[in-house]
């Protein structure tokens, strides 16, 4: 692409601007739809899909619905055609190009206008424009006519003759469909282990008309840079269509109020993709305040108006948000360790990374609104989150999501749409993933949120591990193929387009040593260098020397099932059972639902009741009771493994559960629901990512307790450590700790002692009969979540009883508290509102006093009398 030269006008001359600037006509909104043969025919709302527009019009039922998943087949096996006609706004006479622009088309489609054909559609993550100066008229007729997405991807893994590119099918378990990876669309819509296949056909995003003269601005990024003079710096790149047959010369002024920066510069652009790349440099006289992840600083964003007034043509004003923040990726010799550390540095500071990691919020793009996001989101950055990946077999997120982040401050890990599989690399795949990665860069590179790019979701493991039993002599095939796509291709467009945020290759990978070792390495899962993925179902969880004490814990997890509330709405009363079909058919994940019972039942006992509704309810409380204390324990293990090796391991800087969201309501890993409730992982979550947590764990009989802080300065606080038996809410005893330091970001230890002597110290105590509770707590208000440590397994607890718990609802101006009082101590006690849509301050926790208030934020109006007659209370004796 041609830069333009760049110099400083020393005096701006202003230019005239001769004609108007361009006409922009949106074509959302109804359009018609009708199936292969003609038989179905209805209308249709763009953005939207062929599902979402039959079940609106009452053809389907919900999709989610019981067994629809598989009942709809039919659907995505059509062949479907949105068409609409439209008048011309405008005289066309007057413009000297004329396009259809499409950002974006789920997925093969044929674009016709007035009967003639404009081109084909391949990639649902392209942007497609296509020139119609030459056939619009006063009245139009558009089509998009589409090609089944299973059809195609078959048909393309059949003429792919040379060799097979694995895997071929999902596992049955999924019911999903084949080829995936032949086609570029989002690759989860085939099915996977937490989602249904619902391969979706559809005008995803907008379209519209623009008519112009002389250019037209397509892209527009502001880039932050911090040089070597200590002097922040902006580049803004501009890339323009330009249909002059001549260089336009002209005048960018560029003006950022707040920083007391104005520049003019004297710029030129060339006929075609004309670009124009502006390095501004920032008053050294301002304050620059920079942008930080949740709970580090704030997110100071800075108003900028780009103006451009060019000799022919029209003036064009350009609005828009500059963030100033730099992110380096730290893979150092770290001492007394082999391998390398894998860290984020963000403005100089290393941040240890909180978060998880997010799929596509449904299965139809077009439900996903700008509110739906901001829910799921704000939940994330309310339970002291700072990081999401955004997962590589979904869809690079709408704009709104990363806008979201940027305010919220969460940073995000962008991986490219490809997961789990191999690829073709053949020349017309290449250049429409090229196209793809080019498009989605340049629209996304603004975001200070993107800290990272990352080229594909377990690739290099694939063929490392050889999940697809390939032949040893066709190895060499496999490895070229992934180089060339991902480093060949991918990663070379990324670098020309962005310079400002490091890449990766895959997930997990071993980092730069993945790259010394030709982009593959032997084990991409290695502890030494780069991040891993960990998932182990059969060993026990709250043995924490099970998992890996990595530098970068990318992906790790526990399924669940979701609240009866919101299974409720997509089954009947015959499906309300652990064992019914039903409950297998949502399970997506092979053996997933007994792997949940035999985790749980190593610390539960597992409900007996023959009321199969109230055991129905038991089991699903119990596994979301399971799966938040294993990952609060593997989480936990991470945070206080941040400041020290051991054994050559260690000094872990990230955590990323799986997964964050749900597509649909089923079983999964997932701790926020479909529809946004939260899971009692989600509320273990916003205590074990707090900014100030102390950590317990056992060592061959020695309990040791870690101070973790993301604070940034070291605190003298108190640790207050007590002892209760599980038959009595008075305490047995209880000690403080004063003037222990908790240094800044960092873990170490503040309490060590052995069990026998923490037991003989509290007497009437054994491992069975006693729990350990303790919090650290400073000067103005400073103060740590209260943390829990069993030091038995809770089937085997002495002297639990079932407790009275109740609860008064009352309302304070828009939130409610409701005031808990227990008759005995009761572990995991759970307010459930059913499907009221809001969330607790707190919620699964452990009861050691007679009273406590919790607070409920609503989602949507509701009532202190609606609120007391949906709640639910449940703690673990109420399971029988």
């Amino acid at each position: 692409m041609g830069r333009a030269a760049i110099f400083l006008l020393p005096v701006p001359v202003l230019l005239a601007a001769a004609w108007g600037g361009p006409e922009v006509r949106s074509l959302r909104g109804g359009w018609r739809l009708g199936n292969g043969n003609g038989s179905v025919r209805l209308p249709a709302e763009v953005p939207g899909c062929v599902h979402t527009a039959l079940h609106r019009r009452g053809l389907i039922q919900d999709p989610y619905y019981r067994f629809n998943d598989v009942m709809y087949r039919w659907i995505s096996l059509d062949n479907w055609t949105y068409s609409r006609t439209f008048k011309t706004p405008f005289d066309v006479r007057k413009w000297q190009k004329i396009n259809l622009v499409f950002e974006g088309v789920d997925t093969v489609a044929h674009i016709l206008i007035n009967n003639v054909t404009l081109g084909t559609t391949e990639n649902m993550f392209n942007r497609y424009s296509f020139d119609i100066t030459s056939v619009i008229k006063e009245v139009n007729f558009v089509e998009v006519r589409f090609l089944s997405a299973i059809s195609y991807a078959a048909e393309q893994s059949r003429c792919h003759t040379a060799y097979s590119i694995p895997p071929a099918c999902p596992p049955p378990v999924q019911k999903g469909e084949c080829h995936a990876n032949f086609i570029r669309k989002e690759q989860c819509s085939f099915s996977w282990d937490w989602g249904p296949s619902f391969p979706t056909q559809g005008i995803w995003k907008d379209v519209r008309i623009e008519a112009y003269n002389y250019y037209h601005l397509i892209y527009f990024s502001l880039t932050p840079f911090f040089g070597n003079t200590q002097q922040w710096s902006l580049e803004i790149e501009s890339i323009f269509d330009v249909v002059s047959s001549k260089p336009i010369a002209g005048l960018v002024t560029v003006n950022i109020p707040k920083l007391q920066t104005q520049q003019t510069y004297s710029v030129k652009l060339q006929p075609g993709e004309g670009s124009i790349v502006l390095l501004v440099n920032i008053n050294k006289s301002s304050t620059v305040e920079a942008w930080w992840p949740n709970g580090h600083g704030n997110q100071t964003g800075y108003n900028v108006t780009t103006t451009f007034i060019m000799e022919a043509g029209y003036q064009i004003e350009k609005f828009s948000k500059a963030y100033f923040r730099t992110v380096e990726l730290v893979q150092e010799p770290i001492p007394g360790s082999p391998g390398l550390s894998f860290y984020f540095r963000i403005n100089g500071r290393p941040i240890f990374i909180k978060g998880s990691n997010w799929i596509p919020a449904d299965s139809f793009q077009d439900r996903v609104t700008y509110d739906k996001l901001w829910l799921l989101l704000k939940s994330a950055a309310d339970a002291n989150m700072n990081a999401l990946r955004v997962w590589g077999g979904g869809v690079y997120e709408q704009d709104d999501f990363y806008d979201i982040c940027d305010e919220l401050g969460i940073m995000i890990w962008q991986d490219f749409m490809f997961a789990c599989a191999l690829y073709p690399t053949d020349q017309n795949y290449l250049e429409s993933v090229r196209a793809e990665v080019s498009h989605q860069v340049r629209r996304l590179k603004s975001h200070p949120s993107i800290i990272l790019w990352s080229g594909n979701n377990e690739n290099e493991a694939a063929i490392a591990s050889d999940w697809f039993s390939i032949p040893h002599a066709d190895r060499e095939v496999y490895i070229k193929d992934y180089v060339l796509l991902y480093v060949k291709n991918i990663r070379e467009i990324v670098l020309a387009e962005d310079k400002s945020r490091p890449f990766v290759a895959s997930s997990p990978t071993n980092g730069v040593e993945s790259v010394k070792e030709g982009w593959l390495s032997q084990n991409p899962y290695d502890t030494h260098y780069g991040d891993t993925h960990f998932y182990d179902y059969s060993s026990d969880c709250w043995n924490w020397t099970v998992y890996p004490k990595t530098r970068f814990a990318s992906e790790y997890g526990f399924q669940s099932w979701p609240s009866f509330s919101t299974l409720e709405k997509v089954s009947s009363s015959e499906d309300w059972s652990y064992t019914s079909n039903f409950s297998l058919h949502r399970q997506h994940h092979e053996n997933g639902n007994d792997q949940m019972l035999q985790q749980t039942g190593y610390h539960f006992k597992l409900p007996q009741t023959t009321d199969p509704i109230k055991k129905f309810k038991d089991t699903i409380y119990l596994t979301q009771v399971m799966q938040a204390q294993c990952i609060k324990t593997e989480t936990e293990f991470y945070r206080f493994s941040q400041s020290e090796i051991i054994g050559g391991e260690g000094h872990t800087m990230g955590a990323l559960y799986w997964q964050l969201n749900d597509i649909w309501q089923a079983p999964s890993w997932a701790s926020l629901e479909y529809g946004g409730k939260w899971k009692l992982l989600h509320y273990f979550a916003q205590h074990f990512f707090a900014p100030l947590l102390p950590v317990a764990y056992e060592d061959k009989g020695v309990l040791y307790i870690y101070g973790v802080s993301d604070l940034h300065m070291d605190h003298k606080l108190t640790l207050k450590v007590t002892v209760h038996s599980w038959s009595s809410l008075e305490p047995v005893c209880t000690l403080a700790k004063d003037g222990v330091t908790v240094k800044a970001q960092s873990a170490v230890p503040i309490y060590k002692e052995s069990v026998n002597d923490l037991l003989e110290r509290c007497r009437n105590c054994t491992r069975k009969s006693c729990v350990v509770t303790f919090y650290l707590v400073g000067e103005g208000g400073l103060r740590s979540p209260t943390n829990h440590h069993f030091l038995s397994s809770l089937k085997d607890a002495v002297g639990l009883e079932k407790a009275r718990l109740s609860a008064a609802v009352s309302q304070q101006d828009d939130i409610y508290v409701f005031d808990l009082q227990t008759t005995a101590i009761a572990p995991f006690v759970t307010l459930d509102v059913g499907s009221i849509k809001g969330r607790f301050s707190d919620n699964g926790f452990l009861m050691i006093e007679k009273k406590k208030a919790v607070v409920f934020y609503p989602w949507e109006p509701t009532s202190a009398e609606e609120l007391e007659k949906s709640l639910t209370l449940t703690s673990l004796m109420d399971v029988a």
